[in-house]
């Protein structure tokens, strides 16, 4: 047997205005204003985002593997890119395995390209194994290229 409800309906004529709320004086700056007209910083160009650091990775991103038709950068084979405040960059990279037909040229290649950029005054290539390169240091746009997503 089901038990039965009934709602209650009452109506009023009128509701009472609530209080309105009260604010101490003086009141406190909103939090936001400072941060709203704020200018951006600018990024220091040797910092990631930098004019200077962005043109580096522009000339890694034309020096082509010559086995694989794909970008060192892409490829994954670039670690690192350090740049000083007076145009000093290094970047640490590796090459696909220890005995890659291009083990000897292509240090000096990257090392040419990146000291060929404006601003760069010296440049530097510290070839590393450690962490050894594979596959999955490959941007995505690399593997679509080589078919492998």
């Amino acid at each position: 047997m089901t038990e039965e409800r009934k709602i209650l309906v009452e109506e009023v004529a009128a509701v009472e205005t609530p209080p309105k709320a009260r604010v101490e004086e003086p009141r406190q700056r909103d939090y936001l204003d400072g941060f709203l007209s704020a200018k951006p910083t600018e990024t220091p160009k040797g910092e990631p985002g930098g004019s200077l650091y962005d043109a580096i990775i522009d000339a890694l991103k034309e020096i082509y593997d010559p086995e694989i038709p794909v970008n060192i950068y892409d490829l994954g084979l670039v670690y690192g890119v350090d740049v000083t405040e007076d145009g000093h960059a290094v970047v640490t990279m590796t090459l696909t395995t220890p005995h890659c037909p291009v083990a000897e040229s292509m240090p000096g290649e990257v090392e040419l390209r990146v000291g060929a950029v404006p601003g760069v005054g010296d440049a530097q290539v510290n070839l590393v194994w450690d962490p050894p390169w594979d596959p999955q240091k490959m941007s995505d746009e690399a593997k679509l290229e080589l078919g492998m997503l």
